[in-house]
């Protein structure tokens, strides 16, 4: 049985509903122990006492915030419960919003909600209907470990969903800290942006979260049994060269071109299947042409579908030299 990171209830008008708030996700990373170069020795880190050196228990370290000129206000946690008591305890429901309109960049981490007690079942039921029917968000504030978070409680299919958000002065402004074009940059007619969307339509599929996984994790786990079995280590293709924007349109029609071949939905796959049989052969004699004017990263990819060993290490022409031996 999962355990609650946090206990309390939400609020909204008279109702109050005592929840438990859960992890929604686990961490899936491949952690390291650190160690000491050439040696077995492990690398730890400790709290330790600035002046004396010595290490400090968890239970007796306090918080400070600086004040300037070196000095320090010392704020013990039980101040800081006192300061706002029973925030820790209660989300009260401020107002209840549009779910579609809340910006994801606000989005934080996800929580799922649960009744404390089989007697609470029927009100998280209630509210868990009613924000689901009416497609809102239940948004209010809370403390938890320390800190205020502002949330949104959201159904999710069987379940309420918390959702803690950024508060807004901590979005930053993208037109402040960016080098961004201008919106005119780009015009309706432009024949890149008819491409660009037919590669959009090629590429388009429902959601489906399950057919992604962590392949890097993956890597790091082969990396790790191949040097426990004293394996040879391959290297991985290097990313892709930036697009030469000089031929950014014939880039485009390649990408369009390699999604229809890969199954695309929509327009762009219907009309691949028509012209299929009636250019095939001629796609055929193109193909070997076509390696002289692809990018490196585009004969990378081909030579990874090839199986080429050694392509990580190989120039732009070996590479095309490659490709065309193993098709």
């Amino acid at each position: 049985m999962a355990r609650a990171i946090w206990t309390g209830s939400i609020s909204f008008g008279l109702v109050s509903i005592p929840v438990g708030v859960y992890s929604a996700t686990e961490d899936h990373t491949v952690h390291f122990h650190q160690f000491e170069r050439g040696t077995a020795d492990r690398v730890r880190n400790q709290r330790v006492n600035e002046r004396t050196g010595d290490e400090v228990e968890y239970g007796d370290i306090v918080k400070g915030a600086d004040v300037g000129d070196g000095k320090h206000v010392v704020v013990e946690p039980d101040e800081l419960e006192a300061i706002a008591p029973g925030r820790s305890r209660n989300l009260e429901i401020s107002e209840f919003v549009d779910l579609d309109e809340i910006d994801p960049i606000y989005y934080q981490r996800t929580y799922w909600l649960a009744p404390t007690g089989e007697e609470y079942h029927r009100p998280y039921a209630l509210l868990l209907q009613a924000l689901s029917d009416s497609n809102r968000a239940a948004v209010g504030t809370f403390v938890m470990r320390g800190k205020e978070y502002l949330a949104a409680i959201r159904p999710d299919r069987d379940v309420l969903a918390l959702e803690t958000l950024y508060f807004a002065d901590e979005i930053r402004d993208p037109h402040e800290e960016l080098d961004l074009p201008s919106p005119r940059e780009v015009r309706k007619d432009d024949k890149e942006l008819a491409m660009a969307m037919r590669l959009i339509d090629a590429m388009s599929g429902p959601w489906k979260p399950e057919q992604y996984h962590d392949s890097y994790r993956e890597r790091v786990e082969k990396l790790i049994e191949d040097k426990r079995e004293g394996r040879e280590i391959v290297s991985e293709a290097e990313p892709p060269d930036p697009t030469d924007m000089t031929d950014l349109l014939a880039a485009l029609q390649r990408s369009v071109e390699a999604a229809r071949g890969k199954g695309g939905s929509g327009s762009e796959q219907a009309g691949a299947e028509e012209k299929s049989g009636s250019k095939k052969a001629g796609k055929e004699k193109k193909g070997e042409k076509d390696l002289g004017s692809a990018t490196k990263s585009e004969l990378l990819e081909r030579a990874r579908e090839l199986d080429v060993s050694g392509r990580s290490s190989m120039s732009k022409e070996q590479l095309a030299d490659a490709v065309r031996k193993a098709s």
